[in-house]
């Protein structure tokens, strides 16, 4: 075999392992576009972070990367995509706030989950309200 026809095998070789490994990665659904599309989609990943939180009201950002849940004992949780999962914390006194416009910005003081910005469009306003009269 010719130098040529090596190379452009190991090249043939190359594309295919990639393109397989493209396809097995899909298959198994990593990388896709994860958001929260509906309320339902919204209770569910609440009660996978916090076993038993029950939802009574969701706010969900308009790109759907995050969400702002309050449940009947008044507890807020804050959830935020994280990679291809969500991840999520409950707010205390102690969480950060900011308004501007339809956009919120919650910040849980951990410095690992970082701040999220939302964007509530008219809810905004109302979910600020709220997060300013949070209990211990």
């Amino acid at each position: 075999m010719t130098p040529a026809v090596v190379e452009i095998l190991k090249l043939a070789g190359s594309v295919a392992a990639i393109l397989f490994l493209a396809w097995f990665a899909r298959k198994l659904g990593l990388g896709g576009d994860v958001r929260i599309r509906s309320e339902e989609q919204a209770r569910a990943i609440a009660d996978e972070i916090i076993c038993g939180f029950d939802p009574v009201d969701i706010a969900i950002d308009k790109a759907g990367i995050g969400a702002l849940m309050r449940d009947a004992q008044g507890r807020h949780l804050l959830v935020r995509r994280h990679g291809a999962h969500f991840a999520g914390r409950l707010l205390d006194n102690h969480s950060e706030t900011r308004l501007d416009q339809n956009f919120l910005t919650v910040g849980t003081g951990e410095r690992t989950f970082g701040r999220v910005t939302l964007n509530l469009g008219k809810e905004a306003q109302y979910w600020a309200s709220g997060l300013r009269h949070l209990r211990t």
